[in-house]
């Protein structure tokens, strides 16, 4: 009996030993970014490698379980590996004094966010905004630059489409000696995909599969190839070649489609995949998740880029350590690549800028001076302007006019979104055979072209989109839609319903649609652009600055909405399409200045913004309001003035360091001390001044680097916020030569108070500070506040991201 007894114990321990590591393996896991700081230079890859698995082995719970395990090892810059852990795991490995923090990835975090622009801009033709440029000065900087040849470009997006004539390699000549990426094969993708123009070309989706399982590949392709278009479309804005006679379905935007540098190299970095309805077994958005853009961004250093363009963003802010995209920019910035980075999709609201740490450069959107004119004719003779991008026509004649909450199901006839289309509200029996009119409103949910096929599906033959006031009377969709239709202002839709309204038997006809150029005033700035003040820290202004984003042409390849078959071209709008238009801009300005910082590049292209448009009065808001510093940074990039700024304000890599100790990230780099007193965090050296909490008077410090004339004398002038006082000092700068550096102070004092917090201002108030010679104006916006704003987003922890949130793309259809 007792031998009975001891033999079961010896099973009961047998079985526990053979079954404890399927226990521990059953045990919750997630995925964790472990970031180390950066690298010393002193170990190899491997070496580097074998460093991360010792840091995971030795938090490992039993080293008889397999369930924990590295998905990538970050090697060139990045200092850092994403792997699968438990909780435990994950808080044993924070407390190691090597690792600077650990963060856990969640899927859904970041997402997505030409003919005319680059003309419109005067980088080419004779007109710069609307006005004549000097013969002298036309296509200078492009001539300079060389186009931008052997500058290599890297797009963190949805790969590309190689076979897109924007990236032909004829005469070009051999890939730049410093390359060092390769061509990475998958599925309809190898190495002869990749030319002398795209010179590089991976793919990662380990941390997408982790969260979605394995690819469809019946959706999209397992390597660098394109199958959204939209990595394709924002490659062909920065670096495209030129293409002459292309257009957009229905052969809107005719023209020569051309990036800004056109004979730069692009690297791909494909880290978006579709997200999955697994029940119709097709897209439904699209998902980029942050341990594959890490791992994406280091490759690109390690590659040997010169430029990044990042056409992504978080939904939700984080701090800059915690933020993949911040931490790859900031290492980057070591390497001096330039990073140009969406400024965000979710304006008008306050507060909502992303891609705001101060070494990126964040791009608001602004538009062009190109619509496609469709307007509606109403029964009465009225004449309202309208805008589309749809093919399809109406016969000319008049047609039944209705609004959409008038034909709704009975039922829904109270519904509060009745007058949207909502797909499944309009009834068949009373729209058949008429124009419907549509609202939409700032928090509409429906896209444009899902109403049009609500309208056809009830049987309509037409639809007006119509703005509600909120959305205003210039932010005008220029999409494709499933049946003859057009998008009108608030105040034209306040016409049209009141004719409804008078008349018993009202009628409309739409125009066909038609390229218009010279429109005015242009630039103003998109209704979904982002805005400021940064939801991360007030005392950095963000977006830095505006660049085109509304109905972009850009190269295109996939089957398009309405069937009209197979399109190459395509206009979208967004700060995806804002970003890589400052990126070309960028790698110009690189190719004219080789030996300049990534800061000295962004301060060049912030200090010769532009504030005007092409009636030569201020760049203007969606709503019609005047543009300030929270929409559009330092202003309109302006292409002309980039590479010849006067002046430039440079900052380093210790000086970002530096501000995260001044913000209190004392670790971000283990290798950096912070010192006890850390600087300011106003006196980093940015080409711009915030101010979120003045008490009194604050002393601010900046430095400028002489890069225009020898013998130079800059003398300063102030637009002072309304109710501050500034003063610089000296008020005069004497420079003896080129590269030569001054320091100056600003003193901010608060003279009255600045009033109540605003929905539109947060209670800042707005000016500048200009340096001048007579040759170059080097001009610095402020941004004042007593109270700080009280609209800005809570930022979230990352590991407290909520799931499911879903790809806010800004784009046709």
């Amino acid at each position: 009996k007792k031998k009975m007894k001891n033999f079961a114990k010896v099973l009961h321990l047998v079985s526990f030993l053979v079954f404890l590591p399927l226990l521990v393996s059953c045990e919750k896991r997630d995925l964790y970014i472990v970031y180390l700081g950066d690298h010393d230079g002193s170990k190899t890859h491997q070496e580097i490698e074998d460093t991360h698995h010792r840091h995971l082995l030795s938090v490992k719970q039993n080293e008889l379980e397999d369930g924990s395990y590295i998905l990538y090892s970050y090697k060139n810059s990045v200092n850092g590996f994403a792997a699968v852990l438990t909780e435990e795991e994950a808080k044993l490995l924070s407390e190691k004094d090597e690792v600077v923090f650990v963060a856990e990835d969640k899927p859904n975090m970041f997402s997505p966010k030409t003919t005319r622009s680059w003309e419109f801009m005067g980088l080419e033709g004779e007109t710069e905004f609307g006005r004549s440029i000097a013969s002298d000065m036309r296509g200078n900087l492009p001539q300079k630059a060389n186009y931008g040849n052997d500058i290599v470009i890297g797009v963190v997006d949805t790969g590309i489409w190689p076979e897109s004539r924007s990236f032909n390699d004829e005469g070009l000549g051999p890939v730049p000696k410093s390359w060092k990426g390769i061509c990475q094969d998958g599925a309809s993708f190898n190495s002869s995909h990749c030319n002398r123009k795209i010179v590089g070309a991976r793919y990662y989706l380990k941390a997408y599969e982790y969260f979605h399982d394995k690819l469809n590949n019946s959706l999209d392709f397992q390597s660098p190839r394109d199958s959204n278009g939209h990595g394709t479309h924002t490659a062909s804005i920065a670096a495209g070649r030129k293409v002459e006679n292309v257009s957009d379905i229905g052969g809107f935007a005719n023209g020569t489609a051309s990036g800004g540098a056109p004979l730069a190299r692009l690297a791909v970095y494909k880290v978006c995949w579709p997200l999955i309805d697994r029940i119709k077994n097709k897209k439904a958005g699209t998902d980029c998740v942050q341990a594959d853009i890490l791992a994406a961004i280091d490759d690109a250093i390690g590659d040997g880029v010169d430029v990044i363009s990042i056409s992504l963003g978080l939904d939700d802010p984080v701090n800059h350590t915690r933020d993949g995209i911040a931490i790859g920019a900031l290492h980057a910035i070591k390497k001096n690549i330039v990073v140009s980075c969406s400024g965000g999709n979710s304006g008008p609201a306050g507060g909502s800028a992303e891609n705001v740490a101060p070494w990126v450069i964040s791009v608001a959107a602004s538009t062009i001076d190109r619509i496609i004119s469709s307007p509606v004719v109403l029964g009465n003779g009225i004449k309202i302007e309208g805008q589309s991008g749809t093919p399809y026509k109406l016969e000319k004649k008049m047609y039944p006019l209705v609004y959409a909450g008038d034909v709704v199901e009975p039922h829904l006839s109270k519904n509060s979104s009745a007058g949207l289309c909502v797909p499944g509200f309009l009834s068949p029996e009373k729209t058949k055979g008429k124009i419907v009119v549509c609202m939409t409103n700032l928090h509409d949910a429906i896209r444009p072209f899902n109403k049009s096929q609500e309208v056809k599906r009830a049987g309509g033959v037409g639809m007006i989109l119509a703005n509600s006031p909120d959305v205003g009377d210039t932010n005008l969709y220029s999409n494709s839609y499933d049946l003859p239709s057009t998008s009108v202002g608030a105040n034209g839709a306040t016409t049209i319903l009141n004719y409804i309204k008078s008349s018993n038997n009202s009628v409309a006809q739409i125009e066909p649609a038609v390229t218009v150029l010279g429109i005015k005033p242009a630039p103003s700035m998109a209704n979904f652009s982002s805005v400021g003040p940064n939801p991360i820290d007030e005392d950095i202004l963000k977006p830095d600055i505006a660049a085109p984003g509304a109905y972009i042409l850009g190269a295109w390849e996939k089957q398009n909405n309405v069937g009209l078959g197979y399109m190459k071209y395509m206009m979208a709008s967004g700060t995806s399409m804002a970003a890589p238009h400052v990126a070309g801009l960028a790698a110009l300005v690189k190719a004219v200045h080789p030996t300049w910082s990534s800061a000295a590049i962004r301060s060049a292209l912030m200090t010769t913004a532009t504030l005007t448009n092409n009636l030569g009065k201020p760049i203007i808001t969606a709503s019609g309001e005047v543009a300030n510093p929270f929409h559009f940074g330092s202003g309109h990039v302006r292409p002309t003035k980039a590479a010849d700024p006067g002046l430039i304000y440079d900052a380093s890599f210790t000086d970002y360091l530096l501000y995260l100790c001044s913000i209190g990230d004392q670790k971000a780099v283990p290798s950096f001390h912070c010192p006890e007193v850390p600087p300011s965090v106003h006196d980093l050296n940015h080409p711009s001044l915030a101010i979120s909490h003045l008490n009194g008077t604050m002393i601010v410090k900046r430095t400028v680097t002489n890069v225009g004339g020898e013998k130079s004398v800059y003398r300063a002038s102030v637009e002072a916020p309304r109710g501050i006082s500034v003063e610089v000092s000296p008020n005069t700068l004497y420079f003896k030569a080129v590269d030569e550096k001054q320091s100056f102070t600003i003193t901010i004092k608060a003279e009255t108070s600045l009033g109540a917090s605003n929905s539109t201002t947060g209670g800042y108030s707005f000016g500048s500070y200009t340096w001048e010679d007579g040759i170059h104006v080097v001009r610095s916006p402020i941004a004042v506040s007593q109270t700080g704003y009280p609209f800005v987003r809570n930022t979230t922890p990352v590991e407290n991201l909520p799931r499911g949130v879903g790809d806010k793309e800004v784009q046709r259809g």
